[in-house]
């Protein structure tokens, strides 16, 4: 990446090198000095413009293309939501089990398998969300000691084609929270 933003300066300095001189060669005699576009010292100093075409533009890059996330185009799209999601200990008949998801398109054994996704692609809309959807609570967070219950999960795969292997529990009020913005990937047992 530093070679390209190095080559575009010579190549941008040497075009105004041999655009600036002839443009204000006609400038009147009585104005002073010209500045010259050309740099008399620095790493550039050496870089003289040379005879013929500009080079022609790299190519971009096929991590520029979406945003970063690596996927050129020519790549034929492809499920990039693809969850296993086990819950154990709710108390809420049918949430417990083991169930899969995925998304774009929506399918899997999830019970609200399009509700999830929604709310899998409302998360991904913002950096928070993306950042923070599947992360544990820090070690040291300050949380309240109320005990939501004996609930447990674990989601395990790529969400929006990222890692994914996070546990979550309603030990206290901070992985409440945290189970409540994973419903419904997570059964609602409020």
């Amino acid at each position: 990446m530093l070679r390209r933003l190095a080559l575009t300066a010579v190549v941008s300095l040497a075009a105004l090198a041999t655009a600036v001189p002839a443009s204000t060669a006609s400038g009147s005699p009585s104005s002073g000095a010209v500045p010259s576009a050309v740099p008399t010292t620095g790493p550039f100093a050496a870089a003289r413009p040379s005879l013929g075409p500009l080079p022609l533009p790299l190519p971009p890059l096929p991590g520029f293309l979406d945003g970063g996330e690596g996927k050129g185009t020519g790549e034929a799209d492809e499920v990039l939501t693809r969850l296993t999601v086990s819950v154990e200990n709710t108390g809420v008949a049918g949430a417990d089990g083991t169930f899969e998801l995925e998304c774009g398109p929506t399918g899997g054994s999830h019970p609200r398998g399009q509700a999830a996704c929604d709310r899998l692609a409302e998360a991904g809309t913002t950096r928070a969300g993306r950042q923070e959807l599947f992360r544990p609570t820090p070690e040291g967070t300050m949380c309240t000691m109320i005990h939501g219950g004996d609930a447990t999960a674990r989601i395990v795969g790529t969400w929006e084609g990222r890692a994914v292997d996070t546990t979550a529990s309603r030990r206290d009020g901070c992985e409440i929270a945290r189970w409540n913005s994973l419903v419904p990937v997570l059964p609602d047992v409020r």
